[in-house]
């Protein structure tokens, strides 16, 4: 039979109202053992607030705006009183609940409504997805209200939370991982690994269901199935990174520019962003680089792309994600924008990982089959001066500071760590997501252009200001910014509309200082919008207990406040 989708959102409820990880770890693994194989993805993926599997190029591409105006349909409610329960509840699924439990016409039909299943759920996001061209935006309405008209009031919440991307119950990946490893009795290491590999746990959990700890031994990369990518901590200098990989290193121009991982089989390539996402048809002529030079049959491939003038010069970053978003007219783009292609490191090579290998023999592989591409700019040395000259040199080129990579580090996907350190040297910079916006003054007046700034929490999932700002984007960006903020606009103020975090921005300040005004505790100082960041995901942005650290670090150099 069947597992009722209801059975699932109860296990959300209950993983949302504990904070001990092992009750919620214990919760997880018993329910992933009363599951069919077959729904054992799809659960994992609702639980982690996906809709689809993490490799999958699926993706529902529904807007806040069209969700609540079904919602009004189905609803019949004043939409004040949604207002009112997210101004209690500061969540929008929350929220949902409150209007579908006080929706008359909801309790009316709910004898008549027939028992979603977890199978249902999922067929019913495929479809939305796979909506595409003429007619889709109602095809995907009818969908979308079909689906929330089947629900009960928590099923709303939850199905609401996935089409917005905030589950907010914070059980995240890493519990996710231990879950299946109680759930079917696999030694955690094995399913981490597997993890890595797969790139997505809830297809490990159905190999570990259905083939135990054998299969998962067999788990393999796989051609056009993009992986999660190794990042990198932040160095606050050269020496820093020395001491911590223990004297040599790799140092490694890091370009302004974005990161791409490139498969190839045969003469088929494609190219998926850092959000795991197809960028394939934006950048025809990375596609060509790629099949003229590299000759092997199969291979995964990372690299930067970065945009240069005619001169070959690097140009802004707002011009090279232009290329990444534009899908018509690509050669007149490409006529305009020029890329070019540095490689920094190889994955799998016609059948053999090499993430097991070390940075140094990777970085030989990758030497011997990348033809007339150029790799990342390199040296390795134990001598600072030596290193802070390429760090010069980087920066002269217009690049953006150094990578140091320890030489003998593996490829640990979805892995941040000090193997692989950043180095920059200006005050680093915070990923911070757009929570809601204020009307401006002046010339400004009638564009959202004061932006309050947030810290994603680790362990919730909560998005925390840290800061507000109105300066640093252009004034064609602001109105830009305007349309897509109100698409996602939950709740209109007088002078203020609060949004759904979605919009990822670079942001640069003087420091970092302690605030009873916000929240979280912090606040930033002469924050400055550097950069709209359209290959980063709400999910990606950086957390509250990186904001903390960078606060602490701060004081390596000065001399702390008495009360602080």
């Amino acid at each position: 039979m069947s597992t009722p989708f209801r059975t699932l959102v109860e296990l959300c409820e209950k993983l949302e109202a504990t904070k001990k990880r092992l009750v919620m770890i214990n919760l997880a693994a018993g329910f992933l053992k009363t599951l069919d194989p077959q729904e054992i993805e799809p659960a994992i993926s609702i639980i982690l607030g996906r809709p689809f599997p993490k490799w999958s190029q699926l993706t529902l591409d529904v807007s806040w705006s069209t969700v609540s105006a079904i919602m009004k349909r189905i609803t019949k409610i004043d939409w004040s009183a949604f207002e009112e329960a997210f101004s209690k509840t500061g969540d929008v699924g929350s929220a949902t609940k409150v209007v579908f439990e006080g929706s008359s016409v909801k309790r009316q039909t709910t004898l008549l409504q027939r028992t979603l299943t977890i199978l249902e759920v999922r067929r019913s996001f495929e479809d939305i997805g796979k909506a595409v061209g003429y007619g889709s935006r109602e095809k995907k309405e009818r969908l979308i209200e079909a689906l929330l008209s089947s629900a009960s009031p928590v099923e709303a919440k939850y199905l609401v939370r996935v089409f917005i991307r905030g589950m907010r119950t914070g059980f995240y990946e890493g519990l996710m991982e231990q879950a299946v490893s109680e759930a079917f009795q696999i030694p955690l290491q094995q399913i981490q690994m597997a993890s890595m590999i797969v790139g997505d746990i809830g297809e490990v959990a159905a190999i570990a269901a259905t083939k135990g700890k054998e299969g998962l031994s067999k788990t393999g990369f796989k051609i056009f199935r993009p992986l999660n990518l190794m990042l990198a901590q932040m160095a606050n200098n050269i020496a820093e990174a020395l001491k911590e990989h223990g004297g040599k290193t790799a140092f490694e121009y890091k370009y302004d520019g974005v990161r791409v991982q490139i498969h190839k089989l045969g003469d088929e390539v494609k190219i998926f962003s850092r959000r795991l996402t197809d960028a394939t048809e934006s950048l025809p002529e990375i596609v060509d680089t790629v099949r003229e030079n590299v000759a092997a049959k199969e291979a995964i491939l990372e690299g930067e792309v970065i945009a240069v003038d005619r001169s070959g010069v690097p140009i802004p970053f707002q011009h090279l994600m232009r290329r990444f978003r534009r899908v018509r007219a690509v050669e007149d783009a490409a006529e305009r924008v020029p890329l070019r292609l540095y490689l920094f490191d190889i994955l799998y090579l016609d059948g053999k990982s090499l993430v097991s290998s070390s940075y140094c023999q990777r970085r030989q592989a990758l030497a011997g089959n990348a033809g007339k591409i150029p790799l990342a700019e390199q040296i390795a040395t134990d001598d600072v001066d030596k290193a802070e000259e390429f760090l010069h040199k980087a920066i002269d080129a217009g690049q953006e500071g150094l990578m140091a990579k320890k030489l003998d580090s593996q490829y640990m996907p979805g892995f941040r760590g000090k193997r692989w350190l950043k180095i920059k040297p200006v005050l680093e910079p915070l990923d911070l997501v757009i929570v809601a916006a204020e009307y401006g003054y002046g010339r400004r007046h009638g564009w959202l252009s004061d932006y309050y700034l947030a810290a994603r929490d680790a362990d919730t999932g909560e998005f925390l200001v840290v800061g507000k700002t109105f300066k640093g984007l252009t004034d064609a960006e602001i109105i830009e910014m305007t349309r897509r903020l109100k698409e996602t606009t939950i709740k209109e103020e007088r002078y203020r509309e609060v949004v759904i975090p979605k919009i990822v921005v670079e942001v640069t300040y003087n420091e970092i200082q302690k605030s009873p005004k916000y929240e979280s505790g912090m606040a930033l100082r002469f924050a400055r919008i550097s950069r709209i960041r359209e290959d980063k995901t709400a999910e990606q942005a950086d957390t509250i207990q990186r904001v903390r650290e960078i606060y602490e670090k701060q004081f390596l150099k000065k001399g702390r406040y008495k009360t602080d």
